[in-house]
């Protein structure tokens, strides 16, 4: 009889979080360096109405950053495989812009979009937008020929040509996009929130770290794994039910 998928992770979390419980106390590693997971959850359990309210927050500009990036990297990647002009000018672009790093320009997004969610959303658009462009393009440009060759035939329109062969066949390339962005999601929004907010679980984080409350700042890193691990299984559904042809068995 096989094991449920999810019940294999469970197992694993559950004996992992026995082995630090155990290490804690035995090596009795101080609190304020390391707390055990009963301490997180008495943190958790003391201080839901306060994680909650930046959660709220950091969910809100994960979500909307993710639409909002996904949306521009399909737009570029479309433009990109529009035309070899426009793919000599703005691939090279592209692909310097990730030679820049992430906490290099938070301090300036910060200073241009304010305190607010606006510069922590566009963290999160800038983080996740080089995979889903570069996916999708992949995707786009690796058309089979025999579909090609089939569409000169029937002689259908470069609107169609796109919408109708090419775009369905880059679905593959671009779901596995997807999966990486809604995985670092995340890591943008926090970045954001780590250089300058007053709400969201990054801020949150920084603050009980700057009054050694430890264990407040593993519950609120607790609630961004789980926010990453929900937003990635959702994905892979949405993707698995919607392109049921890129599924494996596994």
């Amino acid at each position: 009889m096989k094991i449920l998928p999810i019940i294999r992770p469970l197992v694993l979390a559950v004996i992992l979080l026995m082995c630090w419980q155990l290490a804690v106390t035995f090596w009795q590693i101080p609190h304020y360096l390391l707390p055990t997971p009963l301490d997180i959850v008495n943190k958790f359990s003391e201080n839901t109405s306060l994680l909650w309210q930046h959660t709220q927050t950091t969910l809100i500009e994960i979500v909307v950053g993710l639409v909002l990036g996904v949306l521009f990297g399909l737009l570029s990647a479309v433009l990109l495989s529009l035309s070899k002009t426009i793919s000599s000018f703005l691939l090279p672009i592209l692909i310097t812009s990730q030679a820049i790093p992430i906490f290099a320009i938070a301090p300036l997004l910060v200073l241009w979009f304010g305190y607010g969610m606006a510069s922590k959303i566009v963290m999160t658009i800038l983080i996740i937008y080089f995979p889903v462009t570069a996916a999708c393009y992949d995707g786009l440009r690796n058309t089979p020929k025999t579909w090609l060759e089939l569409a000169n035939t029937i002689k259908i329109s470069p609107l169609a040509l796109l919408l109708k062969v090419k775009f369905p066949a880059a679905l593959p390339a671009l779901a596995s996009g997807l999966r990486i962005a809604v995985s670092i999601a995340p890591i943008g929004a926090v970045i954001g929130e780590w250089v300058g907010s007053s709400e969201g679980l990054g801020y949150l984080m920084l603050n009980a770290n700057a009054r050694m409350q430890v264990d407040l700042m593993f519950s609120a890193l607790f609630i961004l794994v789980l926010i990453t691990l929900f937003l990635y299984f959702f994905t892979d559904k949405l993707l698995r039910y919607f392109i049921p042809w890129i599924s494996q068995v596994r």
